[in-house]
Parts: C-alpha cells; structure tokens; sequence
C-alpha cells in the first residue's frame, strides 16, 4: 500500500492463484489427465478415438500415444503427460499404471492437505514409501534366464493384452521373443544387453496380423528403378549410397545462352558424359546393387540397367542406416571417392507380389519384424502394440526380473507400506498410508474396467494377501482371484519400479507449487479463450479445449 492505495506490480492480463486455490487448481489438472486414460487400463480396457486439427484419426488404448496427441493446453497437465513420457522412454510400457497412480495420490494428498497437513509432510511421506516400495519390488521379484523363452514369452503376452496385438498374441508374442534373443549379446560380465539398433520393424496392409514374421536381415519396400534390373542376387557387392547419381546442380543461379541446335545438343551430351562417368564408377568398384538414399537420373537408371546393376532409389534415411548395420557397410556420400572397400556381400532377392526385398549379410546380426494388418488404423495399434511388447521384454532379458500381473504387486505393496507405516512417527505416517491406498486404484481400475465389482474384488485380493499369497492377482477374463505369475500374466519389475518413482516425483511437483503466477490466461498455448477458476485461474484454464471431449 502506498498512502492508502494499492502498489500495482503485475501488468492487467496477468493472472495469480495462491495458496490453496493453487493447490486445488494443480490437482484437478493433474487428476484430469488420469481419469482421461484410466478406461484403457488392463485387458479390458476401452479403447479412444483420437483426431487431430487436419482430420487424421488413431484408435488406440496406449497411454502415452493418447496423452501426447490430446491437445492439451494446461502447464499442471503437461507435467503429468510427461510422467507417461519418461515411463515410456525408460521401460516402454505401463504409462497408465503410472499416470493413474500420480492422479490418485494427489486424490488422496488433497484429503490430508483439507486435514491441515502440510504439503512438505505429505511430499516427505510419498517419498519415504516410493524408496520403500520400490525395495519391495526388488525383494518380490523373481529372478528370469534369458533363456527361459516361456516365461519371457509370457511378459510378451502381457504387454499385449487388451491392445490391438491380443488377437494374435500368441503368433506375435513368439516373433517378438526371438526378435529379442536375436540382437542379445553377452557382455564381458555375464550381464545381457539387448541392441534395438539391429532390430526393425516395417509394416504392410492387406493381410492378417497372423502373416506377420520374422525375417533375417532387412527389409526395403522399393520397387527398382527399372523393370528390366535383376532382382536377385546369391553373393552381392552392395554399393550405400547418399549421393544423387544426377546431374551436378551449379552451386549458384546460373543462366545459359543457347544460339544454335549445335550448342544445345553439346549441352545435352556434357550432362549425359557426366552421369556415364557416374555409372562407371560404380561399374568399376564392382557393385551388383546399389541403394540410393537420393534420386537417380532417368539416363543414368538407362546406363545402370545396361550394366546389370540393379539400383533402388529414394531409399529411407532410417533403411540405409539398418543396411548399414545389416551389411557392415558404409554409406558413401560422393561417388567420385568410391572404391571396392565401400561395398559389401550380401543375399538380395526380391518378393515381386508383396513388393519388397530381402536383404541379408554374409554376418548379419540384423533382424526385421515384419508387421501385417487388414488396415492402416490395424497395422498402426499393431505397431504400438508391437514397440511396447519389444521393449518390455527387452528390458526383461537385461534387467532380469519379473513380478506377478493382475494387480498383484499392487496389493502386495499396499500392505507391506501399511506394515511400514506403523514403524514412522510423526504425520509422513498418514501420507505413506495414503500412498498405500492409492497404489490400490491399479487393481480397481482393472476391475471396474472388466465390468467387475471392484469392491468386493479388493476385499477378496487383500484376504489373499493376508494369508501369504503375494503373487494373488485378478483374472479379469473369469473375475476370480488367482495366482497370475502362474497364470501367465507377468510384468517386468523394472517397470513397475519406474512407475513408482515417475508418479510419485510428479505428484510431489504438483503438491510443491502454493502460488501461480501468468503473464496471460493459464494455458500454455497463449490461445483466445480467457478462463478463470478459482481467483481467476479458470478451471481447467484452458485445458478445455483439448480435453473437455475426451471427459
């Protein structure tokens, strides 16, 4: 105050929430995001129907894929899209796990924050049971041999059910254990480490997902530049190359002055000498096939063809470097220092009616995982589906251990904590019983996904529990309470571990914040709409317009 008017210190559009408005603000936010993603949770999980600003649709029930292609326009709600983000990264499944446990924790840390429980109590509290809890999985966990091609298979399966690979889960499950043995390599100590960068996965429509199959060596969906070219090759010199095999364009805008016939055709026959010249390199190194990431001259594709030389232009950046890796051989990228040591052998043949090649080195450590579907939107789940599959039971292999599916380590969890929670003094107490409880919305949900009473279910699973049973789980196919590791419906404890700490980091970031402050409307495009929640924080400010269809 300033002789008895007020000191303005913030310009007319900003806007500021403080204290418990901001609290509330964050945590509606936040609990938004959740209960958007919440339905797909589980084998019977609901699928949503995504489409952007031009039109395209997805269809799919994988949590992250839905929460980075909703427009979401809110700062408090893009902190918990990343929690999906980072679990995706780090262990490649259970993004929905770990957004509907930070959605329910920030539930319950708002019942003790209306107890007048400070939010550092609360913060302290989660922090001390996500260390705790994520000793447990350690401890519950089951130790798994690469080798034991079952159990791992059973992972696969897992990560499977309830997405668009279900149907074929079995098929594709086998394709993806053996995709990963292939590119498992032995470390120095005894460790196993699984190299994605020899795997690949290409996808074609047209035909079931049961076709799908594993091929040794890559895959390129190309036709050749010209009909005429053989296809086939026992023991190919294969030539890589990012260099146009065209005319050389000036490096500056340059004009020609044409006076006669004559000159024109000199012109004409300079251009063709200079891409003879280009083909008789080739020629001379002693390449059989060329891959071209760039263009190739319609008069050099004729010089090419007179040589025997099959060449495919326009090639992937993505496929040239899985070529590379597959052939062991270098990407050239000016033909006028090609030699014979830039080529490499190689098997070519080409499968005319699906209109791809087949590629294979002489020591090919390289594998394509070669997806198949009716339609666009069915490959696209596949694929998805696919990805999470490859990488969980990657991370299996190197990681090494498994837990039991079906809400069964949840469970676990929540009353090993509860035990724990009599061990601390002090109101972290409370908080550490409240994260007990919202571990459990992990089997409610699946429950109530599977048009089961979730109730009576919990009350069946915590008696299991309690009897000794750490591996009683829900079988959400029959409703009944049953031993899931033995069931088949097996996680990786890595992942439940990165979901433990992703929700709980989150949750603490959005309990941490007492005070909002924006130079404009809370949203995080700058868009029109104004929106005012509590003291002019508008709701959802702004989230609105991307989620509001989505609730």
């Amino acid at each position: 105050m300033q002789q008895g008017q007020p000191m303005i210190i913030m310009g007319e559009d900003a806007q500021r929430v403080k204290d418990k408005d901001a609290q509330e603000y964050n945590i509606s936010a936040a609990r938004a995001v959740a209960e958007a993603v919440r339905s797909t949770l589980g084998p019977k999980g609901m699928d949503k129907m995504l489409v952007d600003s031009m039109g395209d649709v997805t269809i799919t029930n994988d949590g992250v894929t839905i929460l980075t292609e909703m427009d979401i326009d809110n700062p408090t709600a893009e902190m918990v899209v990343e929690v999906a983000e980072t679990q995706e990264d780090e262990a490649g499944d259970g993004t929905t796990t770990a957004v509907a446990i930070a959605g329910e924790l920030l539930k319950n840390a708002e019942d003790l924050l209306e107890q007048d429980i400070h939010p550092t109590a609360v913060i302290k509290g989660f922090n001390i049971a996500s260390e705790y809890a994520r000793q447990q999985v350690d401890e519950i966990a089951e130790p798994v041999d690469p080798d034991d091609t079952d159990l791992i298979k059973s992972v696969a399966e897992t990560s499977m059910t309830g997405k668009g690979a279900e149907l074929e889960k079995e098929v594709l499950a086998d394709l993806v254990v053996r995709a990963v043995q292939a590119i498992t390599v032995e470390a120095d100590d005894g460790s196993h480490v699984v190299d994605l960068q020899n795997l690949k996965i290409e996808t074609q429509t047209g035909s079931p997902a049961s076709e799908s199959e594993l091929l040794s060596g890559a895959v390129i969906d190309k036709d050749p530049v010209q009909d005429g070219m053989p296809t086939d090759f026992e023991s190919a010199n294969v030539l890589l190359i990012d260099d146009p095999i065209e005319v050389e364009d000036a490096d500056v805008d340059t004009s020609v002055s044409i006076e006669s016939p004559d000159q024109l055709q000199q012109f004409l026959d300079q251009e063709e000498t200079q891409l003879r010249e280009k083909v008789d390199r080739i020629a001379e190194s002693g390449a059989d096939v060329v891959f071209c990431q760039k263009g190739i001259d319609d008069m050099a594709q004729h010089y090419l063809a007179k040589e025997g030389i099959l060449a495919v232009r326009r090639v992937k950046k993505s496929d040239l470097a899985f070529l590379k890796n597959v052939l062991g051989a270098p990407i050239v990228t000016d033909i006028d220092d090609l030699s014979a040591d830039d080529l490499a052998t190689g098997t070519i043949s080409r499968d005319a009616a699906d209109g791809l090649f087949y590629v294979e080195g002489a020591d090919s450590h390289g594998v394509t995982l070669l997806l198949r579907g009716s339609t666009e939107h069915v490959v696209d789940e596949l694929e998805r589906g696919i990805n999470d599959a490859i990488d969980v039971v990657s991370t299996t292999v190197s990681d090494g251990r498994t837990i039991a599916g079906g809400g069964a380590i949840e469970v676990e969890l929540a009353s090993r904590l509860r035990d724990h929670a009599d061990s601390i003094e002090g109101r972290e107490q409370l908080a550490v019983e409240a994260f007990a409880d919202a571990l459990e919305i992990v089997p409610r949900t699946l429950a109530a996904n599977a048009g089961l009473d979730a109730i009576d279910l919990l009350v069946d699973l915590r008696a299991a529990h309690e009897a000794g049973d750490s591996r009683a789980g829900l079988d959400a196919f029959s409703g009944d309470v049953v031993d899931t590791f033995d069931a088949g419906v097996v996680e990786t404890a890595h992942a439940k571990e990165q979901a433990l700490s992703s929700a709980t980091e989150a949750a603490n970031l959005v309990l941490k914040i007492d005070d909002i402050i924006s130079a404009g409307d809370l949203s995080t495009a700058g868009g029109d709409d104004e929106g005012g929640a509590p003291g002019g924080a508008g709701g959802m400010g702004g989230m609105g317009g991307g989620m509001g269809g989505m609730m």
